[in-house]
């Protein structure tokens, strides 16, 4: 599918001006489930590694894969972050790349999938649903059961996407897990949290890690955030019963498997 992402971009490059960061000394991939924090996570993390080791060229996907490859060379260690589905020439690239992935509740994530979709922010082959094209209801059963011929159901991007990666090193972050520890700064919980973060990347804690995570979180720096999207249409904040039990039978076991009650 051929989409475009509109949107204002950050400042922070310049933000990160204020904080000395570190090099590092291992490929890092950030991984997502598509719509499950990404920019969050990627944001965070640049505050704190030094900027040259930045993967500036694109989001990192499947089908771009070949033209990749250089963001995951051993001896020139870049940052970079995508959405990376389960294959055999994935498998190859990663080999020796610290990768994390990063995935979020599917009842949450089929809501933040639908305000995406219904935004001005997306421009796709879903355009016609916007403004009252189809019902919310009929929109939320798009996003779990896929849109024929234009978006993958909801199965088949967890599994590729997340699933598939959780036999591997790679190591598994919910979404949530950064919200909460985001909304306890303060607290050893959160200090002890960023830090098995950025030792999972191979890097150390530095003092002043609080402020690098808060202007790294700043959601007025992250254009697909809840925020600054401009949806076409009013999208339920809580997944309904109904739809819930639409996911659970979709997806039997999920939710489970990545860890939610």
């Amino acid at each position: 599918m051929n989409a475009i992402i509109r949107g204002k971009p950050d400042n922070l490059d310049a933000i990160g001006e204020r904080f000395e960061r570190a090099r590092l000394g291992q490929p890092v991939f950030l991984n997502s489930v598509p719509k499950a924090g990404t920019h969050l996570i990627r944001n965070i993390m640049r505050m704190f590694v030094a900027p040259e080791q930045h993967w500036r060229r694109e989001y990192i996907q499947h089908a771009l894969l070949a033209r990749s490859r250089d963001a995951f060379l051993p001896d020139q260690p870049m940052i970079s972050w995508g959405h990376m589905l389960f294959s055999d020439e994935a498998a190859v690239a990663l080999r020796d790349v610290r990768h994390i992935v990063l995935v979020r509740d599917p009842y949450d994530w089929v809501l933040a999938r639908a305000r995406f979709y219904m935004s001005d922010e997306f421009q796709g082959s879903l355009n016609h649903i916007k403004e009252g094209g189809a019902a919310i209801d009929d929109v939320i059963m798009m996003m779990i059961l896929g849109a024929h011929g234009r978006i993958p159901d909801l199965r088949d991007i967890f599994t590729m996407n997340a699933v598939a990666w959780m036999g591997s090193k790679a190591v598994i972050v919910r979404y949530e897990d950064i919200v909460e520890n985001l909304k306890d700064l303060g607290s050893r919980r959160a200090e002890a949290f960023f830090g098995q973060l950025l030792a999972d990347c191979g890097l150390a804690l530095p003092q002043d890690w609080r402020a690098r995570v808060e202007a790294g979180a700043d959601p007025r720096e992250s254009r697909t955030a809840r925020e600054n999207l401009s949806v076409t249409a009013e999208v339920p904040k809580v997944l309904s019963e109904t739809h819930r039990r639409v996911v659970d039978f979709h997806a039997p076991g999920l939710r489970d498997l990545l860890g939610y009650r």
